[in-house]
């Protein structure tokens, strides 16, 4: 196995080289939950939140890190439902392990966990910890490619993994 160096260790990331090859790997979690949470009335939520290394808002698929509340074993699942009620104020009464898979693989070390998140029943309000400010879209599975190409004419960016959870809900359905 190549020996790592550490170029550089930041409060949540870190610059690694391995031969020759440099990536970032996150110091502060182990694994990030990614959730395809549906509705009982076959809705995808989906949340906005500004992305400052695209100096934008972007909608994506809510998420979070894995142990980065000082649990260092939290399970991914725990995690997942934690993130779910914490950004969109929904709690899944099931929650399934669809894959995992790397997220930039050329750029970093990280690996998202996709969930699927059903039973889904709202439990609070939604909109992230103090230090985010996340707006919670829930959108009929129906006409949600008419919503995104909306949000994409008007200049709003779309994270890629929106469209792996919409095949995967697909998939489930058909």
């Amino acid at each position: 196995m190549p020996e790592d160096i550490l170029h550089f260790s930041g409060r949540y990331l870190d610059l690694i080289e391995r031969d020759g090859w440099e990536f970032v790997s996150r110091n502060n979690a182990h694994a990030v939950a990614v959730l395809c949470a549906v509705t009982p009335e076959d809705e995808i939520v989906l949340v906005e939140q500004y992305r400052r290394p695209v100096d934008t808002r972007v909608i994506e698929l809510p998420a979070g890190l894995v142990g980065d509340t000082g649990d260092p074993e939290e399970d991914v699942l725990e995690a997942a439902n934690r993130e779910l009620v914490e950004e969109t104020g929904f709690e899944a009464s099931a929650l399934e392990v669809i894959m995992e898979c790397p997220t930039s693989s050329g750029l970093t070390s990280e690996v998202i966990t996709f969930i699927l998140a059903t039973g889904l029943r709202r439990v609070g309000p939604g909109g992230g910890d103090e230090t985010e400010d996340i707006e919670t879209h829930v959108i009929p599975l129906a006409r949600v490619d008419e919503w995104l190409a909306e949000r994409h004419r008007s200049g709003m960016q779309l994270d890629p993994k929106i469209f792996a959870a919409l095949h995967w809900i697909a998939q489930r359905s058909a």
